[in-house]
């Protein structure tokens, strides 16, 4: 079915939303941002702020901002709205399985292995790895090149930076951002930053 679509947030995920939902055949009608300074991205309109998004009710949305937070306060202040799920043409993502709820997105060249539940509003940036039997609750943000063993967990509204690598078994709790690079090996059950090889959290 044909889809009009407006992103939220013109910056540079929104620009790499823009490419999916021009590439998937759907109709990008322009962004919301509440940069009252943005006029334009990529040649779309930026059509007002945030709170004017109930003026395109029939329109399908996405929030293409990379911070989970953020992505949860806007998703949860637009309770009527119908979301747009994005999926790069490129990427390899397993129909065995596998459920991915509503407003998530998955870039160019992910990879999402049989088994996986992936949450609302998640994002898999390019070339991420999702290995089989994983599971990202909402909001989780697995960056570019970073990879998941199989039979992880991933709690809601982490951040797993660029090239962090979390071993098969892993349960990480909620609210964590792994730093570039990191390497997880364990459980990780508090809140906070890990980094390093092996990860620790920075105290």
């Amino acid at each position: 079915m044909h889809k009009k679509v407006i992103i939220i947030g013109a910056g540079g995920h929104g620009k790499v939303i823009a490419d999916i939902v021009i590439n998937a055949g759907d109709e990008l009608l322009g962004f919301l941002d509440d940069d009252s300074e943005k006029t334009s991205l990529a040649g779309f309109p930026v059509l007002g702020s945030i709170a004017d998004a109930s003026r395109w009710p029939d329109a399908y949305f996405v929030v293409a901002i990379g911070e989970p937070a953020v992505r949860e306060r806007i998703a949860e202040s637009m309770p009527w709205a119908k979301w747009y799920t994005a999926i790069h043409s490129s990427a390899i993502v397993s129909n065995l399985e596998t459920t991915i709820g509503e407003g998530s997105m998955i870039m160019a060249g992910t990879i999402v292995s049989p088994g996986v539940t992936i949450g609302r509003h998640c994002i898999l940036n390019t070339g991420a790895i999702v290995e089989h039997n994983t599971v990202l609750e909402d909001y989780v943000h697995v960056s570019v090149a970073a990879k998941t063993g199989g039979e992880v967990f991933i709690g809601k509204s982490t951040w797993v930076g660029i090239g962090a690598s979390v071993n098969n078994c892993i349960s990480i709790c909620p609210d964590c951002m792994l730093g570039a690079g990191a390497v997880v090996v364990k459980n990780i059950t508090d809140p906070g930053v890990y980094c390093g090889v092996p990860a620790r959290k920075l105290r």
